[in-house]
């Protein structure tokens, strides 16, 4: 059975996003060449990211013009590119289409959806960003796992990865020499 994951990258005191600029300059300090490694690595057992609108439209806005720019990076241009073949699931009720080549747009219905998904073959479904969808899912009981990376920075403020209580059991944990942490953990029912 396919497993939803929430990939993630999360300040000390939980935030997912800060209320500065994109929400998402604070993590550009923790991003090395080890730490994208890493999160690459987290992405070759899934074959459908799943995002909501604002995650998509920040992505679809970027991604596609990466292999053409002549300053991308090769592993930038590899992201691209498997993006660009990956499925995207659009979570939205205001967006009308969902252009991305291999793009669907889901307007309703989450867990229906997700759980007929679940059933089917296929590799993994990551929620990458996206951290209000990942509140949605959390409260229908949708994710099977979590692959954080724990930045040290604290943010104050900001829209928090976890609005409500939950209990998780720690699976894998590595160390980067800049002080993130990635941790992976599944949900522990008690």
């Amino acid at each position: 059975m396919r497993k939803v994951i929430v990939m993630m990258h999360i300040s000390l005191d939980g935030f997912a996003v800060s209320n500065e600029g994109t929400g998402l300059e604070w993590t550009f300090r923790g991003i090395s060449d080890e730490v994208s490694q890493a999160a690459y690595e987290n992405m070759r057992d899934v074959d459908t990211i799943i995002w909501g609108r604002s995650t998509y439209q920040g992505m679809y806005s970027y991604w596609p013009t990466v292999p053409a720019n002549p300053e991308s990076k090769p592993d930038e241009i590899e992201h691209a590119h498997w993006l660009d073949r990956t499925t995207k699931l659009v979570f939205s009720t205001t967006l009308e289409t969902a252009e991305w080549v291999n793009s669907k747009l889901i307007k309703g219905n989450i867990a229906e959806e997700i759980n007929t998904l679940k059933r089917q073959e296929g590799q993994n479904m990551l929620i990458l960003g996206s951290p209000r969808l990942a509140h949605s899912f959390m409260a229908l009981n949708l994710i099977d796992e979590y692959r954080l990376f724990l930045h040290p920075v604290t943010l104050g403020e900001g829209l928090p990865l976890f609005k409500e209580q939950a209990y998780l059991k720690l699976s894998a944990t590595k160390t980067f020499a800049n002080g993130v942490v990635h941790l992976r953990y599944q949900p522990d029912a008690q």
